[in-house]
């Protein structure tokens, strides 16, 4: 399967960083030159309506932003959980397989080795197309050798609770997929988010040129603040890249432990 990767995964992290910066500066710098030029005619807006519509604009762009960051560590969280689930999956299947008889457990217990390697270096390095491929191919190949297991008339007990575990491993591997590249923050409401935070920037802005004339250390706190914020929701959203990572020890720790030497 050929996964396309949304559009913002193509963008480096630091490069989404400037760009929501030189968008909030962009703002607040037209809306100051649009209020000083108003500052000087003498029908410009009074202080106390202005304040209120900025006032409006700042709490509109904090519900945004407050609902977007929820939504972002939401699903951050989701994948965290199911890395971990996806290796508690994994480690049963590999313990069950110990249940069955050669030369199927030794078979079955080198694909789920291989498949476990698969998992943690297509993550490691940012390979997803082939982490996917190779992980269906060798989910094929565990479910061939579930098929030849379960030919035999009635089948085993041990069988059934293999096939079960294996079942797991295969949904949870979708489940990953789809929260780490189809479960994401939809471009609309980045849409609405930039613009929002567009208008509310070029009203504060606005307002400084209106009232003062002049531009003020407040303004460079502002701009830092909502920069920041936004630029933690594109990393939360980001799942192969910036600074929050979703750990793999988990998988890691599999790894070692069912490359153990058998007693």
């Amino acid at each position: 399967m050929q996964i396309t990767r949304p559009f913002l995964d193509s963008v480096p992290i630091w490069i989404m960083f400037l760009v929501i910066l030189m968008v909030i500066l962009l703002s607040i710098e037209t809306g100051f030159r649009h209020g000083a030029r108003k500052r000087k005619l003498p029908n410009r807006e009074q202080e106390a309506p202005v304040s209120s519509m900025i006032g409006a604009a700042l709490a509109l762009l904090a519900f945004i932003l407050a609902f977007t960051f929820g939504m972002a560590t939401s699903r951050f969280e989701t994948r965290k959980s199911l890395t971990l689930d996806e290796a508690n999956a994994i480690q049963t299947t590999y313990l069950r397989a110990g249940l069955l008889s050669e030369p199927q457990r030794t078979d079955i217990r080198n694909l789920l080795r291989e498949y476990v390697k698969v998992r943690v270096e297509g993550i490691e390095t940012g390979q997803i197309n082939y982490l996917v491929k190779k992980s269906e191919e060798l989910q094929d190949q565990l479910w061939s050798k579930v098929t030849t297991l379960s030919e035999k008339k009635p089948p085993p007990v041990f069988t059934g609770l293999f096939i079960r575990s294996l079942n797991d491993v295969i949904d949870l591997h979708a489940k990953r997929l789809t929260a780490a590249m189809r479960n994401r923050i939809p471009g609309a409401i980045w849409g609405a988010l930039f613009f929002v935070t567009s208008i509310a920037m070029g009203a504060v802005g606005y307002q400084m040129g209106l009232n003062r004339g002049h531009r003020t250390i407040v303004a460079l706190a502002i701009v830092l603040t909502f920069a920041v914020i936004m630029f933690v929701i594109a990393d939360l959203d980001h799942p192969q890249q910036g600074f929050l990572q979703i750990s793999q020890e988990p998988m890691i720790e599999l790894q070692k432990d069912i490359n153990k030497p058998a007693p």
